[in-house]
């Protein structure tokens, strides 16, 4: 443990040490990851290839799906392989340059991801709302640039992070109690005031993730007071199907991520192993459910996929 206890103001090397209390069943817990991972690819790979392939599919609301399967194909791939080689190979070490690339595209495709979930609940908006309009309002050009102000967005106000924690000072030691690099969990180790890092981080989280859940809520408020006046139950029940997905994406994404972010700052009396097991979820599972949610309840990508999985099946 000497080589794990070495410190420095500026240390070359980080030191993960995965879930604290659990370190022998790290092979267990590898394979449901794994697993996890693996869904998660396939999945969402397969969105992007059957809403390119697929002309009928490019609707605002699928394009804003296929931009927010590529944010988790980021966030899955830059936390789940650096966690499986740590509980395989036993590889701790991580450099602090790539600790603080991973701080950054965790955090900043996390932020991108829950401004496509806004942006499709404002395209169901307008087309439960407003039908006659869907077309003139949300057309290919407005939903492109909706997208790369999402990504400017979340790059710009989680830029600061990876600076932030370049400047601190880590004296006290360089292990991280965590299996991949997080902002919260940097914070904490090192010997420095660190106040204004601290209010940073769930200003931007409130501004971000906060505000965009609560402009959804109002999205489907709306929405709801719409479909309760329709004439007949069949037209509310078919207009309803129609947010079906979106809703249970949000439920299984947004309901984690605030319980992970709540206990990491107030949380003081959970169990660090739950935390940080809460955490990896929160950046897996949602990733691997969320194709399958669309695949189940959507037609069109059920029958695409399908389609594709029986035309690679043919030519094995």
């Amino acid at each position: 443990m000497s080589a794990y206890n070495k410190t420095d103001i500026h240390p070359s090397t980080f030191i993960l040490i995965g879930i604290p209390g659990l370190e022998a069943s790290h092979i267990w817990i590898s394979i449901p990851f794994c697993l996890g991972y693996l869904l998660a690819l396939l999945g969402n790979c397969s969105l992007l290839v059957i809403i390119k392939t697929d002309t009928s599919l490019h609707q605002p609301m699928y394009l804003f799906l296929c931009m927010a399967a590529g944010a988790d194909l980021v966030v899955c791939t830059t936390v789940v392989p650096k966690l499986l080689s740590l509980f395989w190979f036993q590889d701790r070490e991580i450099r602090f340059e790539a600790c603080l690339t991973q701080v950054f595209l965790i955090h900043s495709f996390c932020i991108m991801e829950s401004g496509f979930f806004l942006a499709m609940a404002f395209d169901r908006y307008v087309a439960i709302c407003n039908p006659l309009r869907h077309s003139t309002i949300l057309t290919h050009t407005v939903t492109g640039r909706m997208g790369i102000a999402i990504v400017l967005r979340g790059t710009t106000l989680l830029s600061p992070h990876p600076f932030m924690l370049r400047w601190l000072p880590y004296c006290r030691t360089n292990i991280i109690s965590h299996t991949y690099c997080e902002f919260m969990a940097l914070i904490k180790i090192a010997c420095a005031e660190t106040r204004v890092c601290r209010a940073y981080s769930p200003i931007v989280a409130f501004l971000t993730g906060g505000m965009d859940f609560i402009l959804i809520i109002c999205s489907y408020v709306r929405i709801l007071y719409t479909v309760f006046h329709l004439p007949s139950k069949h037209a509310k029940f078919k207009t309803l199907s129609t947010c079906g997905s979106h809703v249970c994406v949000i439920l299984v994404t947004y309901i984690p991520a605030f319980f992970s972010f709540l206990t990491h700052r107030f949380g003081y009396r959970v169990a660090p192993h739950v935390h940080i097991f809460v955490a990896n979820i929160c950046l897996l599972f949602p990733p691997m459910v969320g194709p399958i949610i669309y695949g189940v309840r959507t037609k069109k990508i059920r029958n695409r996929f399908l389609k594709l999985f029986l035309f690679s099946k043919s030519l094995n």
